[in-house]
């Protein structure tokens, strides 16, 4: 079963991708789909379950597990090599005004950081939380979270409606990532928004 599956490796974590000096690069729609297609990619082919992701102009949180003998580590730093070069790649051919001027600020952070490739798109340090996928509450407001930042930003009033986002997967809408829903977490949403008309959670710092 799904539950006894993930509830022998308890270990879940919240991710968040930074681009580097916040450059709101993800306001072009095909640099967006990168980001889906990677997602997809990685909890086909890569040990990654995502329970809860969203995109925004300058970062991608992601809430989510390894397996397979996998480790959250290898899976990060290979969704930033591989999303990397994917989005340069779009840059370049992308009728985009803005292109020389990121260029130049992933190229600058690049030299700063001393590092041997060209350009850096996302910031070294994610920070990964570490959650216990047993604790159904704390995974809720983990996931409120995550679903909320386009409300925070004045973007949708409803979670559901943002594209780039597992909200419209728990609402009962079909999504763009392949993302599971612990039963547990499922059946505690649907009860917390009958009673409250909305999901309870703490704010978290991004």
């Amino acid at each position: 079963m799904i539950r006894e599956r993930f509830y022998e490796n308890p270990a879940g974590y919240f991710i968040t991708f930074n681009v580097v000096d916040w450059v709101d690069l993800f306001i072009r729609p095909v640099y967006k789909q990168i980001v889906v297609h990677t997602l997809n990619h990685f909890v086909e082919h890569k040990g990654l379950s995502v329970f809860a992701w969203c995109l925004m102009t300058n970062h991608l949180h992601v809430l989510g597990q390894a397996k397979g003998g996998y480790s959250m580590g290898e899976i990060e730093n290979e969704f930033k090599s591989f999303t990397t070069q994917k989005i340069l790649e779009a840059i370049n051919v992308e009728p985009d005004i803005r292109r020389e001027w990121m260029l130049d600020r992933f190229e600058k952070t690049c030299q700063a950081m001393n590092n041997t490739k060209k350009f850096q798109l996302w910031q070294n340090s994610s920070n990964p939380v570490y959650i216990d996928l047993k604790k159904t509450k704390v995974l809720i407001e983990y996931i409120q979270y995550v679903h909320e930042n386009p409300v925070r930003n004045r973007i949708v009033t409803a979670a559901e409606d943002y594209l780039y986002s597992s909200a419209r997967d728990y609402a009962g809408m079909r999504g763009l990532v392949n993302i599971i829903k612990l039963p547990l977490v499922e059946r505690q949403f649907s009860v917390v928004e009958n009673v409250n008309g909305n999901f309870f959670g703490k704010y978290i710092r991004n």
